[in-house]
This record gives C-alpha cells, sequence and structure tokens, in this order.
C-alpha cells in the first residue's frame, strides 16, 4: 500500500479490527460507510462541551451550538454549490427527505389522473413514497424501463413524458448494480416538458462532486452515513422556488412564525421544514465528513475506487461459475454478483467468516430483481480505503465458497 493509502486507513478507526481473527476487509460501503476519527470526535466534542438546544437560546452554550449546526448546514450548501443555505433542510436521510417531497409537493401539484415517473432501478425509498401517493391522489406510476446490463432506457423515457406528468424521480447511482444514470440528460428532458425532478443521491455523494445547479436538478436528497458521516442525518436540496410553494412537512416548534388558536403562520426557508429539536451533533459530524472528504481531495477518491471496480471486476468474472449483474458502461465501485447453484445468503454467511463484510440479498430494490429474474445478489461496493489485497481476500472467499459446496 502507497502511504497515502496507509495514512487514510489509519484515520477510520473501524478498519483496524479483526473479524474471526482476521484483518477486516469491509465491502458494505453502499449500505454505510465507515466514520474517521474526526468524525467521531466531532460529536463527543459536542456532547462534551456545547449540548444546548439551538436557536432559541440567549445563554453561551445555545449560541455555540447554532453556530456549529448552521456552519453545519453552510458547508452542505457549499459542497452541493446551492444558491442558498436556506435551500438545505435537514432530515434523518435520504427516505425522509424522500418523503417529505412526495408529502409536500405530492400535496400542492399532484391530483387525480396526473402521473409520476420513477425507474426501474430505484431503492424502494424512492418507489413506496411515490406509489403510495399516486394511490392516495389517485394519480398514476410509470416506469422508466432498464435493459439487462443495468442501464435506463432513456428512449422509453422520452415516451412517458405527457401533460399530466408532475415530476420525475430517478438515482443518481444505483445502490445495486452501482449504474449511473445520465442524470443531466434525464434532467434535461424533464424540463424541456415542464416537469421538475428529483434526484435520489444515497450514494452520488461519496463517489465525486455533485454541483446542483450545474446539473439542475431541482431536489437533492442524501444521507451522511453513506458519505463517512453520522447515522441519524442526511438532507434535501430544494430550489427554493418549489420549497417557497410546497407546505410543511410536519408541524410543532421551530417552523412556526406565529401561533394563536385561530391560526399558525410558518417559518421563513429553511426551518419551515424542520419540526422540533434538531439533530445538532449529527449535523455537527456530517459538516466535518464533508471536511474529511475535501481535505482527501476528489482526484484521490476517484482514481482509486476506478482502479479497485477495474481491478475487483477482472478478478470475480474470472471465477468459473460467478456472474456479475450489472455491467453499465459507467458505474460506481459496486459489484453485484450471484454464483451458479450457491444461494447469496449462504456464500455471504461463509464470506463473512472468512473476515470479509459483503451484502446479500436484493438491496431494497424487489422490482429490480424480479426484471433481471433474480431473486438477489452479492454486492462488494468499495471506497478509497480499501485496497486490491482485500479485493484478493474476498476472491479467495468465493473460491472457497464454491469448494465447500462442489
Amino acid at each position: 500500500m502507497n502511504t497515502l493509502l496507509d495514512k487514510i486507513r489509519s484515520d477510520f478507526p473501524i478498519l483496524q479490527q479483526e473479524s474471526f481473527g482476521k484483518p477486516l476487509a469491509y465491502f458494505d460501503n453502499a449500505a454505510t460507510t465507515q466514520k474517521p476519527a474526526m468524525v467521531i470526535d466531532a460529536i463527543d466534542q459536542y456532547y462534551r462541551e456545547a449540548n444546548s438546544n439551538v436557536h432559541r437560546g440567549v445563554h453561551r452554550m445555545s449560541q455555540m451550538a447554532t453556530r456549529a449546526y448552521e456552519g453545519a448546514r453552510t458547508k452542505v450548501a457549499s459542497f452541493l454549490n446551492a444558491s442558498s443555505s436556506a435551500e438545505i433542510i435537514f432530515t434523518r436521510g435520504t427516505t425522509e427527505a424522500i418523503n417529505l417531497v412526495a408529502s409536500s409537493f405530492g400535496e400542492a401539484f399532484i391530483h387525480e389522473g396526473d402521473e409520476v415517473i420513477v425507474s426501474a432501478l430505484e431503492h424502494h425509498s424512492n418507489i413506496v413514497p411515490w406509489q403510495q401517493l399516486c394511490f392516495k391522489k389517485k394519480a398514476v406510476l410509470r416506469v422508466i424501463p432498464v435493459f439487462d446490463n443495468g442501464e435506463l432506457d432513456i428512449d422509453a423515457l422520452k415516451s412517458l413524458f405527457n401533460s399530466k406528468t408532475r415530476i420525475l424521480a430517478v438515482n443518481h447511482i444505483s445502490n445495486a448494480l452501482g449504474t449511473i444514470n445520465p442524470v443531466r440528460e434525464i434532467i434535461r428532458m424533464a424540463h424541456e416538458n415542464g416537469v421538475p425532478v428529483l434526484l435520489d443521491g444515497a450514494q452520488g455523494l461519496s463517489h465525486g462532486p455533485v454541483d446542483v445547479q450545474e446539473m439542475g436538478c431541482d431536489f437533492y436528497a442524501f444521507s451522511a452515513h453513506k458519505m463517512y458521516g453520522p447515522m441519524g442525518i442526511g438532507g434535501l436540496y430544494g430550489k427554493k422556488e418549489w420549497l417557497d410553494k410546497m407546505p410543511p412537512y410536519q408541524y410543532g416548534g421551530e417552523m412556526i412564525s406565529k401561533v394563536t388558536f385561530e391560526n399558525t403562520t410558518f417559518n421563513e426557508l429553511p426551518y419551515k421544514f424542520e419540526a422540533g429539536t434538531p439533530n445538532v451533533a449529527d449535523a455537527i459530524g456530517l459538516g466535518v465528513a464533508i471536511d474529511y472528504l475535501q481535505g482527501i481531495g476528489w482526484d484521490f477518491v476517484r482514481q482509486q475506487e476506478a482502479d479497485l471496480l477495474a481491478y475487483g471486476t477482472e478478478k470475480i468474472s474470472a471465477i468459473p461459475g460467478v456472474r456479475i449483474i450489472g455491467t453499465a458502461a459507467q458505474k460506481a465501485s459496486i459489484i453485484s454478483f450471484v454464483m451458479d447453484k450457491i444461494h447469496f445468503y449462504d456464500a455471504g454467511s461463509i464470506i463473512d467468516q472468512m473476515g470479509v463484510a459483503v451484502r446479500t440479498g436484493n438491496h431494497c430494490t424487489q422490482p429490480l430483481m424480479d426484471r433481471l429474474g433474480i431473486l438477489g445478489t452479492i454486492r462488494a461496493s468499495f471506497s478509497f480505503y480499501n485496497t486490491r489485497e482485500e479485493i484478493d481476500r474476498l476472491v479467495e472467499s468465493v473460491v472457497k465458497v464454491k469448494e465447500l459446496f462442489d
């Protein structure tokens, strides 16, 4: 390993442990990434030195907490190149952010007979909220087809737009297959038809820079824990022109301006969508995770992950009886595969006992698995802190599984 990679790996305490008596090789980064010590320390420091509620207090600790919390929002806005920090809504993560838009945008703009477009690549979190909205509103859910290699049928998408289309929701990167969708082309097509676009960015922010203004998306949902930050925090970028028109998602403290028993007026953005006591500590942790990523630099991240994807694809595809699922031309560092006559749960359990952590199952993409004619896959998702040597151990583990079943 090179010196920089050694240094980076030392930043992550959990990578120093063993699993079943072997050094941990962690390949479940699409589910959640590990946290550098500086993120863990920042959360610990907040609770030790500045724990207080934000915005409401005049005392010193409340002001400290408020500055740190709003400073994290400013970091997120800069990280995404939002036009204003008012366009950043803190949520519990991608799922809540999508539910916020489905509920609030849906309440204001979706009516009986209207149509919503999603894709066959989506995580359940970007299907079910829209599906349930369509049930409630008597609207219609349309689906962009996917080819066998995991790429969306963009030509078919063109035929889905009509005067009843109200919104399109699609993932930036597929969590199951690693497909990087042509989101700029999709957004351009949608906007030409007067349709706003929500991007599920759960897998997007950990692999490269995201510029929401350059892409032109109307909403971008994300989770901190998939980009080296803490669990339980994430956010929604939304264009101010939409957020201003959308009603609040939840009601309670902080999101109000004035309350009487006769009526209530709501707070300005972004607080209109942030009811209740916020997750201050983890918002701070998210801001520090952004600092960490920017400190490493996107050039290193992309180069390292591209190398791991190419190396892993070569090695895994060379194993007899193993088939990679998802071979899109543009992919993030995710390899899903199946083994002939061996169930993915059985394989995953044996691989785990060899100190290698992979994900098995349908990856919350049951419609996609149905489309591909499989029940699920073994998924190895790589981070910049992984190594070729760890991939070699994965390959050895897969070969061992074959030997045991043979």
